[in-house]
């Protein structure tokens, strides 16, 4: 059976992805500092499956490295300063922490027998400098130039960690493997991202009152989040993806965010009207990716649609979180 680490495998793509990759067989082990994610009654029940092992532990130590293996066959790196809010305060601590992390888990791949795969988790944030500045093509394939948005705009700090965690990666002698997630949702993401923050606002406002949405008109492409660790996964299993960098994502879901936003009111079941709110500063009007590449390594197009999504969400967020009071991330 093969061993693979997550790293900030109790967040809400580790824990997705561990479930995915146990259920095709791998033992996974996950490392989290619990800074950001929960020990919510899903990732226990995870934790309590067979080959499934829960480590509470800070990957900016190099203690936490030194106590696991020399085994993994793959190493999924999704440990990361992440979120606008956290990104807005504290944007050295993201250049410095996000980069260490990561040089630590290049570190420690370089130690394993046989490893065949270590995927980094990258951002679409990366075109947000080309597409500021320049002609952006919408679907973005991934060779797409990359341009910097000002250095002393503390949202930068995120992007530039990650690009210069791909630059990492590509200078390694790892064989790597890099992913630009595109709006995944889903189960267990917290609730500072559109999809449950809309599904939350929907379900406790009064009916015959009106749901405020910001950006209306920007539009994204989102992605379930069982489509999106499926993809993952295969991309780890794939000799060609080897050396690659692949968006992950769903560009036959594209649609505004005030689209969003009336999708979400037909799924709650509310009486509800939308009343357009102010743009959200900095956050690109256009984001989708380019798939082709992903499919053709995969063999695998993404499978549930938008409305379906969106109703499993809401049906998890309801049960657990606005009436069962569980929290799903700090």
């Amino acid at each position: 059976m093969k061993r693979v680490l997550i790293t900030g495998g109790a967040g809400f793509i580790g824990y997705h992805l561990a479930t995915e990759l146990v259920d095709n067989g791998y033992a996974v082990d996950l490392v989290d500092n619990f800074s950001r994610a929960v020990a919510d009654p899903d990732l226990d029940a995870l934790a309590e499956r067979p080959h499934v092992r829960l480590i509470r532990g800070d990957v900016l130590d190099r203690a936490t490295y030194d106590a696991l293996g020399d085994d993994y066959a793959q190493i999924y790196h999704f440990a990361a300063i992440i979120g606008v809010a956290h990104v807005m305060n504290r944007p050295y601590d993201v250049l410095r922490d996000n980069t260490a992390m990561l040089v630590l888990a290049l570190e420690f791949a370089r130690r394993q027998g046989s490893l065949e795969r270590f995927v980094f988790a990258s951002t679409s944030e990366v075109y947000a400098g080309t597409l500021q500045h320049f002609t952006l093509p919408i679907p973005t394939p991934e060779e797409s130039p990359l341009a910097l948005t000002p250095l002393d705009h503390p949202r930068t700090s995120y992007m530039l960690s990650k690009i210069y965690g791909e630059a990492l990666c590509q200078h390694s002698n790892v064989p790597f493997t890099i992913i630009r997630p595109h709006n995944f949702f889903g189960p267990r993401m917290g609730l500072s991202h559109v999809v449950p923050e809309l599904l939350k606002k929907a379900y406790e406002a009064e009916p015959g009152t009106s749901l405020r949405v910001a950006s209306v008109e920007h539009r994204r492409a989102f992605c379930y989040i069982s489509d999106a660790v499926h993809m993952i996964r295969l991309l780890a299993e794939s000799d060609d993806a080897k050396g690659q960098t692949v968006n992950v994502g769903n560009q036959e879901q594209e649609l505004s965010i005030g689209e969003l936003a009336r999708l979400v009111i037909e799924v709650v079941g509310r009486d509800l009207d939308m009343t357009p709110g102010p743009q959200t500063p900095g956050s690109p009007s256009r984001r989708s990716p380019e798939m082709s590449r992903a499919i053709g390594l995969t063999g695998f197009s993404p499978r549930v649609g938008l409305r379906e999504g969106v109703t499993r969400t809401f049906d998890w967020y309801r049960h657990t979180i606005f009436d069962g009071g569980v929290a799903s991330a700090r």
